[in-house]
């Protein structure tokens, strides 16, 4: 590659530029030799004639952001390539400039970078929030490809954040709030640290000046009394040290603005309550010297019991490793120790870019990349599930906010999980199908509910039925992207099952008289029918009616054109044959909450458009509504032996009396029937109101409890509620 001559520029900011790039070199000259650093400086020229004639919001011209992007990489010292990606980055979307020939002048490598960075602006999307959920799908899908895309869009993000001011307020608002949502904490998951605060304590001042404003104020204030304590800390451990002649960096460290307000926020704590706004960091040679160091301050100083954390033995998500212990400083106050060698010390700063060197597929790179791209891995399988952009983005929110839990299987090995995760959460981080049949589990082998919050330490049990599924009730209750997604995307699935299942009976139904099963009808029909409403094959006709989107007696009438349909003939006739429901369907065929049926109540069926068909008592007061549209409507039937448990609401007006609330759930308990839900209120001193939510197998066992519960003295009224 021949070297770049300068082009051609605007005199009044021709020497500025000129002055950027040689600063930019000689940044570069301490790592990369002249090859490469002429090369980064042809990407500035060219990115330079580019962008000729475009400004920022500042009024500078607008290739000083991307050399300024290209310096934040320099000082980690990323590759060339990286390097050339960094100054070219907005060259595709902003200019007339194609990947094509920035392939042609700067290789594919650099091509592909720079076209991962590039935003997706030739989509339209139906609103803001789905355009920028698909342009943080692309980010994450590139990354995958690539990590040195994230880096450069960091980058990118950072120094945006740094010339931020010059945006309107509202604007300025936006973009901190993403900032504080998706960019910070992806720094913080990758290991970048020094990045993630930097972009957090900018997101905050944008986001709530006024706040930052006030919070930097006070810490000010406070700086004087706790700064002396930290002084004296410093000293007594550092002389310590010398004595027991360990060789150990010994510094104190300041809580930035955001964390401290995030903890007053959570906690509810007023800022002379949040004791870890200094800490004291201790850097030594090896990981030995770190648990010597560890008892050398707790002899100094007690610890606080509870607060020690060794994530030396096992580092967190993004590779971070230190030992985390809190001492009763002097005067009292609390004080965070942070004990880690320099190795440590550097990953736990620039995390995937520490001591930059691009591997190749085969190579395993340092503990934080190989850790990165396992993440990635994960994110490219919850991509592959989500329904859409907006899922996804919100999957990868949940997922980047992690306050890990470490619990063990059965063989020792341990699974890491974000705080307050559960049993599901385990399965599924175990596996998918493991996720997918689990029915209970076993906390240090005792059996717990499936919704029961994950604790440090505990070993964790799953046990499995290979015909179980998903539960939708789930979904309330797990924290982890990959179980949300995974028991979404089962669900999906199962309800196109069901739906086609519904559908075919629901279309049968009304065909009843002129053929006997769907195989029957005329195959050039059935092709004429799919063409016309445009669908993609006669499975997803099936389906449509089984999830109520379409009217099984309207299509019956199209596929065979003037035969009177079942639907027709039963509301001349007075007659009809019932769809048989047997209580066990699952997504696209579920029980109005309005009144709760019950085998041997007499039902009614609803086709609700997305839902399928929704069962009611024919005597809820929601029928009358639905009855607007008839066509909707359908005759069901309970099928012979059904089984299963179905939830019943009672009301009881009770006597207020001592031990009322106890002998109505022992009369409960004698029937063989099991209480979900209760609630109670006090009417007047004398009588008092118990809401019960029961589940029973049908209205025999009802009539029996109701029966047994109308015998107690205290029992004034008892009534089955319907809302």
């Amino acid at each position: 590659m021949t070297p770049a001559s300068p082009l051609p520029i605007e005199p009044d900011w021709s020497e500025d530029l000129v002055l950027r790039i040689d600063d930019l070199c000689s940044v570069l000259a301490a790592y990369l030799d002249a090859s490469q650093i002429e090369a980064v400086r042809q990407a500035c020229w060219f990115s330079a004639e580019a962008h000729r004639g475009q400004s920022r919001k500042s009024g500078e011209p607008y290739v000083f952001h991307p050399i300024a992007v290209t310096r934040i990489l320099a000082e980690v010292r990323f590759d060339h390539e990286t390097l050339m990606a960094a100054v070219l980055h907005d060259v595709i979307e902003d200019t007339k400039i194609s990947k094509e020939q920035i392939a042609e002048r700067f290789g594919t490598e650099v091509a592909e970078l720079v076209d991962g960075v590039s935003k997706l602006t030739q989509i339209q999307f139906s609103s803001k929030v789905e355009a920028q959920a698909e342009n943080f799908r692309k980010m994450f899908l590139a990354m995958a490809k690539d990590i040195r895309v994230i880096m450069v869009k960091l980058a990118d993000r950072l120094h945006n954040m740094r010339t931020l001011g010059a945006m309107p307020p509202q604007k300025r608002r936006r973009i901190a709030r993403e900032t504080l949502d998706i960019y910070a904490p992806i720094s913080g998951r990758l290991g970048m640290n020094h990045l993630r605060l930097e972009l957090e304590s900018l997101g905050f001042a944008y986001l709530y000046p006024l706040r930052h404003r006030v919070l930097a104020d006070a810490v000010r204030k406070m700086r004087g009394n706790r700064r002396e304590i930290m002084g004296q800390l410093e000293t007594r451990v550092r002389n310590r040290l010398l004595e027991e002649g360990v060789k150990a960096r010994v510094v104190g460290r300041e809580k930035h603005l955001w964390g401290i307000y995030k903890k007053m926020k959570a906690k509810r704590l007023p800022l002379k309550e949040v004791y870890d706004v200094y800490a004291l960091r201790i850097i030594v040679d090896s990981v030995d010297t770190c648990y010597r160091v560890l008892g050398l301050v707790h002899g100094l100083y007690k610890p606080l019991m509870g607060k020690f954390k060794d994530y030396i033995a096992i580092p967190k998500a993004n590779g971070y490793q230190s030992l985390h212990t809190v001492l009763f400083g002097p005067h009292g106050v609390p004080i965070e120790v942070q004990i880690r060698t320099y190795d440590m010390h550097v990953m736990a700063e620039a995390g995937v870019a520490a001591h930059w060197l691009y591997k190749s597929p085969g190579a395993q790179g340092n503990p934080a990349q190989v850790r990165a791209r396992e993440w990635l891995q994960k994110l490219l399988d919850m991509q592959r599930r989500a329904g859409n952009s907006v899922e996804f983005l919100e999957s990868v929110k949940m997922d980047l906010f992690p306050d890990e839990v470490y619990v063990f299987t059965p063989r020792g090995e341990i699974i890491e999980l974000p705080r307050g995760a559960t049993a599901v959460d385990f399965a599924y981080a175990i596996h998918s199908d493991v996720g997918n049949t689990c029915v209970a589990a076993k906390v240090d082998r005792r059996l717990v509910p499936l919704r029961t919050p994950l604790e440090n330490g505990q070993t964790v049990e799953v046990i499995i039925t290979p015909t179980a599924r998903p539960n939708p009730a789930w979904l309330s209750f797990v924290v982890t992207a990959k179980a949300r997604s995974s028991i979404r995307h089962y669900l999906k699935n199962l309800q196109r099952e069901e739906a086609i299942l519904l559908g075919k009976r629901l279309l049968e139904k009304s065909l009843l008289g002129y053929v006997s099963s769907l195989s029957e009808l005329p195959p050039e029909r059935v092709q004429a029918l799919v063409k016309e409403l445009n669908v993609a094959g006669f499975d997803d006709l099936l389906a449509d009616i089984g999830l109520g989107l379409r009217v099984a007696p309207l299509l019956a009438k199209r596929l065979l054109p003037g035969a009177e349909t079942v639907h027709e003939a039963a509301a001349r006739s007075g007659t009809g044959q019932p769809l048989l429901i047997r209580g066990t369907e699952g997504t696209v065929v579920s029980f109005g909450r309005c009144c709760r049926p019950l085998p041997g109540d007499a039902i009614i069926g609803y086709l609700t458009a997305g839902r399928g068909v929704v069962i009611h008592r024919d005597t809820c007061r929601n029928v009358a509504d639905y009855k607007k549209n008839p066509e909707k409507w359908i005759e069901v039937e309970w099928a012979h032996g059904v089984s299963g448990d179905f939830p019943v609401d009672l009301r009881l007006d009770v006597s207020n009396k001592r031990g009322v609330f106890a002998t109505v759930a022992a009369a409960i308990a004698e029937s063989d029937t099991n209480i979900e839900t209760i609630q109670t209120s006090e009417r007047d001193g004398v009588v008092g109101t118990i809401l019960l939510t029961l589940n029973v197998r049908d209205r025999t066992q009802l009539a029996r409890v109701m029966k047994r519960l109308r015998q107690l003295p205290e029992v004034l009224r008892l009534t089955r509620r319907s809302s």
